[in-house]
């Protein structure tokens, strides 16, 4: 058996990590509060994960360098948001992975190169728009690419089911 197919198994319940990636949509909810009702009835830790895409400003470099601080102040912004209410929901800190460039990629390496994160954790869309890019790349090029556990919880369930679920 490969280091890979052990990752997950050969981790204590407490060393857990559900990593949920973090963006401004409704369904960033649900998943989140399910990741953090996981670790408070079962132990681990959450991780919130995040890319900035690069911003490309060819004309004026200065102009771009400013739009990629910007970008990144507000990511670090809603990470930090969204870290609040981990903790308040856990009582305890997330790991925070903020990582410049394409979102599939990025979510990609950090997964890789940290085998205590054991599961992904994603909200899916409910609306006519479709689940969301993420969900859509695990279901179609992603699948099988990834080597942990997918969790893919429905955007629009309430606090109370969401908490009977784990």
């Amino acid at each position: 058996m490969n280091d890979d197919a052990t990752r997950a198994a050969d981790l204590p319940d407490t060393d857990r990590v559900f990593l949920v990636v973090v963006d401004t949509s409704e369904q960033l909810r649900a998943a989140l509060r399910f990741a953090c009702r996981r670790v408070v009835n079962s132990g681990g830790t959450v991780a919130l994960f995040h890319a900035v895409p690069h911003i490309e400003f060819q004309h004026f470099a200065t102009i771009g360098e400013l739009m990629d601080h910007e970008a990144k102040t507000e990511a670090e912004r809603l990470l930090q948001q969204v870290a609040a209410d981990v903790h308040r929901q856990t009582g305890k800190f997330p790991d925070l992975y903020l990582r410049q460039g394409d979102t599939l990629p990025e979510l990609q390496k950090v997964i890789k190169d940290n085998p205590a994160i054991s599961m992904l954790v994603l909200g899916a869309g409910t609306g006519s728009e479709g689940p969301g890019p993420i969900v859509s790349a695990i279901s179609g090029k992603l699948a099988g690419k990834i080597d942990i556990p997918v969790t893919i919880v429905p955007g629009d369930l309430s606090e109370e089911r969401l908490d009977a679920l784990t």
